[in-house]
């Protein structure tokens, strides 16, 4: 029977650690995304960062609600916190992204 235990342990663990990277990956898809959309101002239009804030949110409800097996590492744990941190600091910079005028404003303004 601890073989049986010790063999889901190690089964879970490891769906664990896939589904952690699959979140990280997740995250640095995003970074890039957001790096690529400061540069290109045009990019960061009310729809883009309608989308860009839908996805920080599901990544970051499935980060947040990721429970640690008891049988993780401490690496495992500084893993996760690593991640929370990571898109905390993506948030911020999403917010503090630029964004264009809508085609709208712009023409009520004379532009």
């Amino acid at each position: 029977m601890k073989a049986l235990l010790k063999g889901f342990e190690k089964d879970s663990l490891n769906a664990w650690r896939n589904y952690v990277s699959a979140l990280e990956k997740a995250i640095e898809r995003l970074e890039r995304d957001l790096k690529e959309a400061v540069e290109m101002r045009a990019v960061c239009t009310d729809e883009w960062c309608r989308a860009t804030e839908h996805v920080i949110d599901e990544i970051g409800n499935a980060l947040f609600a990721i429970s640690e097996p008891r049988w993780s590492t401490a690496k495992d744990s500084q893993r996760i916190r690593s991640l929370k941190h990571r898109l905390h600091d993506l948030y911020a910079r999403y917010k503090s992204a630029p964004r264009s005028r809508p085609a709208r404003a712009a023409r009520k303004r004379g532009a």
